[in-house]
């Protein structure tokens, strides 16, 4: 029988219950749960907003290295795994939603305490924050490396020398004027708007761009940002969620399929790794695709301060989760992650290495093992039960995935 819906205080793990609001407000409640009390009383999120938030959560710069998986594994082939990835994804958001109505708690981190205790919160948070420092870094990374060549086809003569088109510059100027801004905002909700945004850049780069599973995976990882958006979600229920993600995964397999495949017809043997470096390449002054690439970069960019929250969340909740909500910390908290992010962009040569290490390990495990392991662990659902045998595959797919894929890319590393 599932449990009712709460609210969940993602700095503290509290649950208030929104089905006895009189016995809550009859207990004396400190400032942290007076204020939850009163979000949860508020309208939430829209239907529309979560699923943009949510699909800004997907479609990353993993779209930009679709066309090459597609070049390397034939037209038939890309269509089979990206949609058996797209099916498990949406499969692992429905044991996390179960879960978190079995357990009346909507952190991630905290099925991992209730599985298995405090070192499965670690391990979950440590796997957060690792898993959303690449994906930041590696969009951080295509910024540094695609925007000064972008605004460049759109000038003439020799500008190599002024600061708009150094990497670097351009890079810490966008962080501190618009990653670390939108990343300090205190709920999740408020970026759908800049999602929308990002949604429709997607759009038009999917409609004119004329290492397989670890990018693929990489591609449809949302699951660290799926239970702060639940939080927010308008009129809250398990249903009303596996619907936007429903949604959200549908639209965004379309784009990248489209993307993928025009990219590919495009280019054909030709494909980069990175599909913007082969329009920098070879469409370097067409007037559609600068703008393209431009709208393309501010999408990515506008996915940085989205992955902010989780990983933020885990950082709390690792360290500071017996403490009070404080601004101070939050600040630092964030800066520190911006700190981060900003020094890997710098220094991480090659944005195939961040898709591959980071799909193969962490992506694998929160998109596939760890639902698939705590469902296991926590359901009192008889083995044989249809989800507990869909989540035992779920696991086992996840660890061959990860391990094969790795081994690929060791092996890959090794023999250059």
């Amino acid at each position: 029988m599932e449990a009712s819906w709460g609210s969940f205080n993602a700095e503290r793990g509290w649950y208030v219950s929104v089905q006895q609001p009189e016995e809550a407000e009859a207990e004396e409640l400190s400032p942290l749960l007076s204020n939850e009390l009163h979000r949860q009383r508020s309208p939430g999120v829209s239907f529309g907003l979560s699923v943009f938030n949510l699909m800004n959560a997907i479609m990353g710069s993993g779209i930009l290295g679709l066309a090459y998986v597609l070049a390397n594994t034939g037209v038939f082939g890309f269509s089979f795994l990206l949609l058996t990835v797209a099916l498990l994804a949406s499969y692992s958001v429905h044991l996390l939603l179960s879960m978190c109505i079995q357990t009346a708690v909507t952190s991630y981190e905290d099925l991992g305490l209730f599985a298995f205790g405090l070192p499965g919160k670690l391990v979950v948070a440590g796997t957060i924050i690792i898993q959303n420092i690449g994906a930041m870094s590696s969009y951080l990374l295509i910024i540094k490396t695609e925007l000064p060549a972008a605004i460049a086809e759109f000038l003439t003569g020799d500008y190599s020398r002024y600061w708009y088109l150094d990497g670097q510059t351009l890079l810490i100027i966008i962080c501190v004027g618009i990653v670390f801004p939108l990343a300090l905002l205190p709920k999740i909700g408020f970026l759908g708007y800049t999602s929308s945004l990002s949604f429709f850049f997607m759009m038009f780069f999917a409609l004119v761009s004329a290492y397989a599973l670890p990018t693929m995976a990489f591609s449809f990882l949302c699951h660290t940002s799926i239970l702060p958006i639940y939080c927010e979600l308008q009129s809250p229920s398990k249903k009303r969620m596996q619907n936007v993600t429903n949604t959200a995964i549908a639209l965004s397999f379309l784009i990248y399929f489209i993307s993928a495949l025009f990219g590919y017809l495009t280019f054909y043997d030709k494909v980069e790794s990175e599909l913007l470096k082969g329009y920098s390449k070879y469409l370097s002054h067409d007037v559609v695709v600068m703008t393209v690439k431009l709208c393309i970069l501010f999408a990515v960019l506008l996915t940085v301060p989205l992955i902010h929250f989780p990983a933020r969340k885990a950082v709390t909740m690792m360290f500071f989760s017996n403490f009070p909500f404080s601004w101070i910390r939050h600040f630092l908290i964030t800066l520190a992650l911006n700190i981060i992010i900003v020094l890997l962009a710098i220094y991480v040569p090659d944005i195939r290495n961040v898709f591959g290490v980071v799909g193969a390990s962490t992506s694998t495990c929160l998109i596939f093992i760890f639902p698939g392991l705590f469902y296991l662990k926590l359901s009192r659902e008889d083995f044989l039960s249809w989800k507990k045998l869909g989540a035992f595959v779920l696991l086992i797919f996840g660890i061959l995935v990860g391990n094969f894929s790795l081994a690929l890319i060791i092996f890959d590393w090794i023999n250059k």
